[in-house]
C-alpha cells in the first residue's frame, strides 16, 4: 500500500511539474539559505581560529598600558625593557619562549625598488612565539644579535614587491639611513585575524633597530609562548606578580601592563561568529515556513480539483485514512524534493562563497540531515490539514462536484 500511495503522488507531482516545481520553492529556498548560513558561518569560525592560532602557539603578548586595541592608555604607561623579558623567561616556569619585540616603520628600498613595511626588532626566540619557519636562509647568529648587527630575515610580502622570483638571500636593501643583509626567507603566513599582511615584515635583531632606527631601548611587547599542557592562569598570575615588582607598583595600584591571551581571543571570536551564525540560519529557517504554507495553499487547491476523484475512491471502497495518507505522502514527497534540490543548490553556493572569501569550505552532515528532515516535517505538518479534508469528504456530494 505504501508503494502504491507513493506512486500515486509521484504521479500527480508530474501531472503538474511547473505548479509543484512553484509550490516548493520556498522550501528550496529555505533549506538552501540555512544550509549556506551554517556553512559560510563555520568556516569563518574556522578562518578566524587558524589565524589566531597563526600568531603563536600558547601565545601571551604583554603591552604596556591599561586597555587593548585602538586608544590604549600605553602613552601613560612606562615601556618595558629588554631586561624585562630576560626576567620573565628566567624566573617563571612554565615557558617555551620570551620575545622583546620593538616595531617602527620603514621604508625597504632594494634597486629601483621601494616598499613601506613594519620592522620588527626581536630576538631568535620570536620565530618560535609566533610560530614562523623559514623558507629559506637562517636566523640570527648569536654574535649578530649581541652586536647588532646589520641583518635581516623578510616575509613573502617584503620578497615578491622587492625581489621578485629572485632569490633575496645574501642581497642586501636599504632600510632608511642603513643597510642590511638579507640572511633568512620566512614562509608565508597571510592575512591575520584582523586583516593584517603577517607576511609584510621585517625582522631585525633588537639591537640593531634600537641603536639605529628606533634610537632608544624601548620594548613595546614581551611575547611569551607557554609549554604544551602549562597551566595558563598561573602563568599569566606569575607574570603579573613579576611586573609588578620589576614596575614597582603598590598594592593598591592598577597594572600599567596588560597580558592578551590569544587563546581566549580565538575563544571570544569564535563564540561571537557561532552565534551570528546561529542567528543568520534561524532567520533564514523562516522562509521555510512560508514554504510550509505554499504547500498547504497548493494541497488545498489540488482537493478542490479532484474532489470528484476522491469522490470516486471512496465510493468503491477507500477507506478514509487511505485518502488521507495519499495526500499526506504527497506533500511530505513535495517537501523532501524541495529539500533535496535546496542541499544541492547549498551545496553549490557555500562552494562558491567560501572561495570567494577566503575561508574554508566545511561539510556539516548534520545540518543538511537537520534541514531535510525539517523540510519532512513542514510537509507533514502543513499537509495534514489538506489531507484531513480529502478524508472526510461525503462519497455522494462528492460525486456530485464538477
Amino acid at each position: 500500500m505504501w508503494l502504491n500511495t507513493l506512486l500515486l503522488a509521484l504521479r500527480e507531482i508530474r501531472r503538474n511539474l511547473l505548479r509543484s516545481f512553484l509550490t516548493i520553492l520556498g522550501i528550496v529556498i529555505g533549506v538552501a539559505a540555512v544550509i549556506t548560513m551554517v556553512t559560510v558561518g563555520n568556516g569563518a569560525t574556522q578562518a578566524v581560529q587558524d589565524q589566531i592560532t597563526s600568531l603563536g602557539t600558547n601565545l601571551l603578548q604583554i603591552r604596556p598600558g591599561q586597555r587593548l586595541g585602538p586608544g590604549r592608555d600605553a602613552a601613560g604607561s612606562p615601556p618595558f625593557r629588554v631586561a624585562d623579558a630576560d626576567a620573565i623567561a628566567m624566573q617563571v616556569g612554565g615557558l617555551r619562549a620570551v620575545a622583546p619585540q620593538t616595531s617602527t616603520g620603514a621604508v625597504a628600498v632594494y634597486g629601483a625598488r621601494n616598499w613601506s613595511t613594519v620592522v620588527h626588532g626581536t630576538t631568535n626566540a620570536y620565530f618560535e612565539t609566533n610560530n614562523w619557519t623559514l623558507a629559506d636562509g637562517r636566523m640570527f647568529e648569536p654574535a649578530e644579535e649581541r652586536a647588532g648587527a646589520s641583518v635581516c630575515v623578510i616575509g613573502a610580502t617584503v620578497r615578491r614587491e622587492l625581489f621578485g622570483a629572485a632569490d633575496p638571500i645574501g642581497s642586501r636593501l636599504r632600510l632608511r639611513q642603513i643597510s642590511c643583509e638579507v640572511v633568512g626567507l620566512l614562509a608565508s603566513k597571510g592575512q591575520a585575524a584582523f586583516g593584517a599582511d603577517q607576511d609584510d615584515v621585517v625582522v631585525m635583531p633588537i639591537a640593531t633597530v634600537h641603536r639605529r632606527l628606533s634610537g632608544n631601548v624601548n620594548v613595546g611587547t614581551i611575547l611569551v609562548s607557554m609549554e604544551d599542557g602549562a597551566d595558563a592562569d598561573r602563568v599569566k598570575a606569575d607574570l603579573t606578580r613579576l611586573l609588578r615588582e620589576r614596575r614597582k607598583l603598590a598594592e593598591t595600584d592598577e597594572n600599567n601592563f596588560n597580558v592578551l591571551d590569544t587563546a581566549q581571543l580565538a575563544q571570544t571570536l569564535s563564540s561571537t561568529t557561532a552565534v551570528m551564525t546561529t542567528l543568520l540560519g534561524a532567520v533564514a529557517a523562516v522562509s521555510l515556513l512560508v514554504g510550509g504554507i505554499g504547500i498547504m495553499n497548493i494541497m488545498l487547491v489540488s482537493v478542490t480539483e479532484r474532489t470528484r476523484e476522491i469522490g470516486i475512491r471512496l465510493a468503491i471502497g477507500a477507506l478514509g485514512h487511505e485518502v488521507l495518507l495519499q495526500f499526506l505522502i504527497e506533500a511530505v514527497v513535495l517537501a523532501a524534493l524541495g529539500g533535496v534540490i535546496g542541499i544541492v543548490l547549498a551545496t553549490a553556493a557555500s562552494i562558491a562563497i567560501t572561495q570567494l572569501m577566503n575561508v574554508p569550505y566545511l561539510f556539516d552532515p548534520a545540518i543538511n540531515a537537520a534541514s531535510f528532515a525539517f523540510a519532512a516535517l513542514i510537509g507533514v505538518v502543513f499537509g495534514y490539514f489538506p489531507a484531513r479534508r480529502a478524508a472526510r469528504l461525503d462519497p455522494i456530494e462528492a460525486l456530485r462536484h464538477e
